[in-house]
C-alpha cells in the first residue's frame, strides 16, 4: 500500500510527539515562537536555572526543533521550523474545543 510510512518515518514522527510533549519545552517553544532569545532571557522568563534550559533546548535542537546561532558571547535559539506550530495550534483549538 502506498499510503503507509516506513519505520524511519514512524520512529521520527514518535520522536517529535515525545520531545514536544515535556511542559517545560512547550513553554520554551512559545518564547520562541514570539522571538529568537538567549538561554539567560529562557531561564529568566521561566523562573529557571540557566542549565536546566540549556538542557532542554539541547534536546530541542537535537530533534531539529530548533536551531541555534552565535552572537558575540552569546548563542541565541530560535524556532528552526513553523511546521511545529501548526501541530501546537491544532492540539489548542481541540483542547479548548473539549471545554466549551
Amino acid at each position: 500500500m502506498k499510503n503507509e510510512l516506513d519505520e524511519l518515518t514512524i520512529d521520527k514522527i514518535s520522536r517529535v510527539f515525545q520531545t514536544i510533549s515535556y511542559p517545560t519545552r512547550i513553554q520554551i517553544l512559545y518564547l520562541l515562537r514570539e522571538q529568537p532569545l538567549p538561554v539567560s532571557e529562557i531561564a529568566a522568563s521561566l523562573d529557571m536555572e540557566q542549565s536546566t534550559v540549556s538542557h532542554q533546548l539541547r534536546i530541542l535542537k537535537d530533534d531539529d526543533l530548533v536551531r541555534s546561532t552565535r552572537q558575540g558571547k552569546s548563542i541565541i535559539y530560535a524556532i528552526a521550523d513553523e511546521h511545529v506550530f501548526s501541530i501546537f495550534d491544532m492540539a489548542i483549538e481541540h483542547v479548548m474545543e473539549g471545554e466549551k
